[in-house]
């Protein structure tokens, strides 16, 4: 995702709704306390009332080109990715024309609110910063964290228990190694500088789990730099406060009228069953949903 103002690329991380884990929490009732999975994103019982679309002749959508597998451009030119793939669904499903143009990062703000476009569809963090200038959509995503361990190892208990002395890996200074020392407390935390040391050492065995971006670990786990070795372990960790609200598309404060359009769509997508089908085209190792 990316942060408002920000080019750099942050944690990526995600899945359904908010959860604030409480002091003394197990990590294992933390993970199955919070609902999670991406399909859970939206509460069928809460069904958005159709929008009137007189007001929308048509929607241009605005991402980026060089953030994969999120938007980036395809060996054919074209524009791919998650989020892309998000927009033309919500074209479809609201029969309303609609172009997707790429724009560099520290641009794509100033072109939507000049009117250039109309909605940003690019990982855009809602951050207070920009909910100041800006409105978002409902998330339609949100950030995990989870644990990975080497599939020769054991799997452990993702208890306080379980974890007792057990070498846990995190990147040092992120919300991850926050977390872990509030409520992984039994464990032995190991810091490292980077997500490629942190990789290395759990390839290598010098820890025995990492706990880390749920979105970074799914590419990673399913790309040829992991060679097989690795796999998640337990449920999603989704507390707010140290991961974030979630990931929803922005629009000039002004134009509620779209935002409502935007919502009503990406609810119809989701209880279609579109939207898994997309999860599953961008992400062959589910980063959202809880193993069995």
């Amino acid at each position: 995702m990316r942060q408002f103002g920000d080019i750099c690329l942050t944690a990526l991380m995600l899945a359904l709704l908010l959860f604030v884990a409480l002091p003394g929490v197990s990590p294992a009732r933390a993970a199955e306390a919070a609902p999670t999975g991406p399909f859970g994103l939206w509460d069928p019982h809460r069904r958005p009332e159709k929008p009137d679309l007189r007001s929308i002749r048509q929607i241009r959508f605005l991402t980026e080109d060089d953030f994969p597998p999120f938007d980036f451009q395809g060996a054919s030119g074209s524009l791919e990715g998650f989020n892309v793939d998000l927009a033309r669904a919500i074209c479809l499903q609201l029969k309303v024309p609609c172009t997707i143009q790429a724009r560099r990062w520290d641009t794509i703000v100033a072109a939507l609110e000049e009117g250039q476009a109309d909605v940003i569809a690019a990982s855009l963090v809602p951050t207070a910063q920009a909910r100041e200038r800006l409105q978002f959509s409902r998330p339609y995503y949100l950030r995990p964290a989870r644990f990975a361990a080497r599939q020769q190892d054991a799997p452990p208990a993702l208890t306080l228990q379980g974890l007792t002395g057990r070498r846990v890996g995190v990147v040092a200074g992120t919300a991850h190694e926050a977390y872990a020392k509030a409520y992984l407390t039994t464990a032995r935390l190991v810091p490292f500088p980077s997500d490629d040391a942190l990789r290395a050492a759990l390839k290598n065995g010098e820890v025995d789990l990492m706990f880390s971006d749920g979105i970074g670990l799914s590419l990673w786990l399913s790309g040829s730099e992991a060679k097989g070795c690795c796999i998640f372990e337990g449920s999603p960790y989704l507390d707010s406060h140290y991961f974030g609200d979630g990931i929803g598309m922005a629009m000039r404060r002004e134009d509620d009228d779209l935002r409502q359009a935007i919502d009503y769509a990406l609810f119809q997508i989701w209880e279609q069953g579109l939207y898994a089908d997309i999860v599953r085209r961008w992400f062959p190792i589910d980063p959202f949903t809880p193993l069995p």
